[in-house]
């Protein structure tokens, strides 16, 4: 057993592994970055449902829901019903540091809470527009549709904060007040997409089917409801392993999501923590603009039902 040694209780092994193939971050890199950022990243994710990315040695990634059956007890975990698997699913809640340790022992790189908290599941505390590049070269395509989110919100009296995906794109958050509903926050997000769509169609789409996106930004309005979305300062499951980081509004013209990384971000952030300051207080949606965004439908439903209707009309030949 290599590189092995305990932090707060948490038995650490096998550090000097490296992390991913093809890749010269080792295990210790992961330990060592959220261990220095934990505190900020804790904060992100505590009391929310935690789905975590894990890559263990010869396997491929894949997404953990369920703890394990060797998860310590003092784990705190909350047990939700999974419509989509027809189970009990027990997810785990990342509250301190000592389980964050533990998860990073797991391999587990991404985290991915949900945007409830486990005891007000109904209620979201935050809206998310997810920015999606139509490649992987077009970052600032990212940032012109972005803004026209900010000039949207902006229009509606809203206000939000912005991070990279960790990824090639963007995610724009808005805290919400804690009397809105999952639907309505669901409908709101929708309506605010159109809205920024409708402000430069040649750039922005809503388009969930990816053929009809035109080579333009997709702005996903789907992570609403029982949604995860990576968290700020999780690391990503990619070469180098850029982190998702906040970013003042003033500075994304003079960032790419590169610069952010299991190696840079500690420095970058020293001891601050721009997602708690740049996050605004929570905002209350109007009843006008829920009701905007219930006549449009649900994109998932909408390409379902346009997959469908299509692949029967490849069937006929027309």
């Amino acid at each position: 057993m290599s590189g092995g040694e305990e932090r707060d209780g948490v038995s650490l092994t096998n550090l000097d592994q490296p992390l991913l193939a093809g890749d010269n971050a080792t295990k210790r890199d992961l330990v060592d970055y959220l261990d220095t950022i934990g505190d900020r990243l804790v904060r992100v994710l505590t009391d929310r449902p935690l789905s975590v990315v894990r890559v263990l040695r010869g396997q491929a990634p894949f997404m953990q829901k369920n703890v394990p059956k060797y998860t310590p007890s003092w784990v705190r975990t909350v047990k939700l019903w999974a419509e989509s698997s027809q189970r009990e699913v027990a997810y785990a809640l990342c509250n301190d540091r000592r389980t964050l340790l533990w998860f990073a022992n797991q391999r587990a790189v991404e985290y991915h809470p949900t945007l409830v908290l486990a005891e007000g599941l109904h209620h979201p505390t935050h809206l998310v527009l997810d920015l999606d590049p139509p490649d992987g070269d077009a970052f600032a395509q990212v940032v012109g549709a972005a803004r026209l989110v900010r000039q949207a919100l902006a229009d509606l009296d809203l206000v939000g904060a912005v991070k990279t995906s960790g990824a090639k794109g963007l995610h724009v958050f808005v805290p919400l007040d804690e009397q809105v509903s999952t639907e309505e926050a669901a409908a709101a997000t929708r309506a605010i997409a159109a809205r920024a769509e409708r402000l430069d169609p040649a750039l922005a789409t809503t388009a969930f089917i990816r053929e009809d996106r035109g080579g333009k930004v997709f702005l996903d309005s789907t992570r609403a409801g029982g949604a995860t979305v990576v968290a700020a300062y999780s690391p990503r499951l990619r070469p180098g392993v850029p982190v998702s980081f906040p970013v003042g509004w003033d500075d994304l013209d003079r960032i790419t999501p590169g610069d952010f990384t299991l190696r840079t971000a500690p420095r970058l952030l020293g001891d601050d923590d721009p997602w708690a300051a740049h996050m605004p207080e929570p905002q209350r949606l109007s009843a006008e603009l829920v009701e905007e965004g219930r006549a449009i439908p649900v994109a998932r439903v909408q390409a379902m039902h346009e997959g469908k209707r299509r692949a029967r009309a490849r069937r006929e030949g027309r």
